[in-house]
């Protein structure tokens, strides 16, 4: 059968059409292909829920009313073994973290269920600083920041070594779970300074004191009194002192007997 010029006219269009065919639907593939990497997996939920549990359950919540008996040696502790490893995550909500933070309990959530595979793990603890603002007022915490905690254990003449604590800063918007336990698995903690503040929790001058508690109650209100109390302060303070120095200050002028009259009656009359 011999096909005339006009019917391969007819013919071309749906030629062309089923050769780009292939190439379209290869295309389309690729485009739904792409949107599915933009949109959560379905199995990301389960993670997420098991580092929850995880970190409810391995995870100690510190508070003004507990961490001095937390962050306690064990009994069975053997100080052949070295200082107990701690890592503190302070973090908080809107009020403290200005809504930053999510990122980071998260990567932190997720460090937990790594962790508990480990068997040379930290000890980890949490405060959030909206929930116990005096606690992180007392430590003069800042968040979001991981205080990885070096807790010596008391020698057999009952002695205690100083207590080691560096402070890591988290970056919000960064941060990942391996970065969190790379700070134990490879000591990168070891790359920041030796905290040696007034305010160490276990060796600083309020510490030995006993002041930890009384003196983060004073800090903790001195920060929520408004600035508008401090200049009514200042300017009663400011008024007092100046009318000291106008009033107070001057030299009263000596009592003189009148002219013609009667000698003062502290003196005796002239006889």
């Amino acid at each position: 059968m011999r096909l005339t010029t006009s019917a391969l006219l007819l013919i071309l269009p749906f030629l062309t059409a089923a050769q780009q065919q292939k190439p379209l639907s290869e295309s389309l593939q690729s485009w739904i292909e792409k949107a599915k990497s933009y949109i959560p997996s379905a199995d990301t939920a389960p993670v997420a829920a098991t580092a929850a549990k995880a970190a409810n359950n391995n995870v100690v919540t510190l508070k003004s009313s507990n961490w001095q008996s937390v962050l306690s040696p064990s009994e069975s502790a053997d100080p052949s073994q070295g200082p107990e490893e701690w890592m503190v995550l302070f973090s908080g909500g809107n009020k403290s973290c200005y809504g930053r933070c999510a990122r980071v309990e998260k990567a932190w959530n997720e460090s937990i269920v790594l962790f508990a595979a480990d068997p040379t793990a930290p000890h980890l603890a949490y405060v959030h600083c909206d929930q116990s603002p005096v606690l992180c007022t007392t430590w003069a915490a800042s968040v979001p920041t991981i205080w990885h905690i070096q807790l010596p254990v008391p020698t057999a003449d009952q002695s205690r070594p100083a207590t080691t604590i560096r402070k890591l800063g988290l970056n919000t918007t960064t941060v990942t779970a391996g970065d969190i336990v790379k700070i134990h698995a490879e000591k990168t903690y070891e790359k920041r300074p030796v905290y040696e503040g007034a305010l160490h929790p276990f060796d600083g001058w309020a510490a030995r004191a006993g002041l930890n508690g009384p003196l983060g109650y004073v800090l903790y209100a001195a920060a929520n009194i408004p600035s508008w109390a401090f200049m009514i302060v200042i300017s009663m303070g400011s008024r007092y002192v100046m009318s000291r120095r106008t009033g107070g200050g001057q030299a009263r002028p000596q009592q003189s007997a009148p002219l013609g009259g009667a000698p003062p009656a502290n003196e005796p009359a002239a006889r």
